[in-house]
């Protein structure tokens, strides 16, 4: 991946859907040449001059202040997801490759997932790789262990046939999915796994390639997933995302099911 390329193409994706009324800009008539804002509306609108955006949306960011990236942010209507992806490429891009997540997970993590006996557990990488799980947690992504001890889940996603059934709506998990991944390379830009991750899935999936291309990005932390399980049938499951503090870059996924619902019994089936 070129870094400076993926700062160009979100920065002009963003421009491009923002019109100027959006904006509130007069356009005065006329016919334009785009439908979204031109790079010197985002100037006017940030308070930079043209010159000093062209170089910003050119993917020049070294040295570019937090307050010039918040008022390109909000210029061009970024919401907090993407305003953060735009300083984590910024950061990457002054700072050079930083610490990368750890491929392992501590005892003590282990420890705790173990007595999470009610729900199924994961720890994942920012690129969607589980690196442990408790019993359920492992019995709920079956399928994807059948590929790897350590599988990805935007993998298993996009390759496997089999996925399209599990995820009840797997266009918005796919969504989701590379939404997750576009998010990790503004964190980690120079990480092999995560490249090589990218790189075999734009190889071999065009609905990949698509969703790529659109260079979205989303926070992921809580929410609800229904799921399609070969051997127990539908499981709707809320979940929580938490970050592991002393393992940067690694967070512990659980899901649950409420109490008493068909989805509980379910789960708590996965497992004998």
């Amino acid at each position: 991946m070129n870094h400076q390329n993926d700062i160009r193409a979100f920065l002009t994706s963003r421009r491009a859907r923002i019109t100027p009324d959006r904006a509130g800009l007069p356009t005065y008539g006329g016919r334009r040449r785009v439908a979204g804002l031109r790079r010197e509306e985002v100037a006017l609108l940030a308070g930079v001059s043209v010159d000093y955006y062209n170089q910003i949306e050119r993917g020049h960011l070294r040295g570019v202040s937090e307050q010039v990236l918040d008022a390109v942010s909000q210029a061009l209507q970024l919401d907090d997801a993407e305003r953060e992806h735009l300083h984590h490429l910024a950061r990457a891009t002054s700072s050079g490759p930083g610490d990368h997540p750890s491929r392992t997970v501590r005892p003590g993590v282990q420890r705790l997932l173990d007595t999470m006996t009610g729900s199924a557990v994961a720890v994942f990488t920012p690129w969607m790789q589980i690196l442990a799980t408790n019993d359920l947690g492992r019995a709920l992504f079956t399928e994807a262990f059948d590929h790897s001890d350590q599988p990805n889940l935007a993998r298993y996603a996009f390759l496997d046939p089999r996925a399209r059934h599990f995820h009840q709506d797997w266009n918005a998990a796919t969504d989701e999915a590379v939404t997750v991944l576009r998010s990790a390379t503004g964190l980690f830009p120079d990480n092999t796994d995560l490249t090589s991750l990218i790189t075999e899935l734009v190889e071999h999936s065009a609905d990949f390639r698509d969703r790529w291309a659109r260079h979205d990005v989303r926070f992921h932390r809580t929410g609800t997933k229904v799921f399609h399980h070969a051997a127990v049938g539908e499981l709707v499951l809320p979940y929580e995302a938490l970050e592991i503090t002393q393992d940067p870059g690694l967070t512990i996924v659980a899901y649950t099911a409420e109490a008493g619902s068909a989805s509980d019994d379910r789960l708590r089936n996965l497992v004998p």
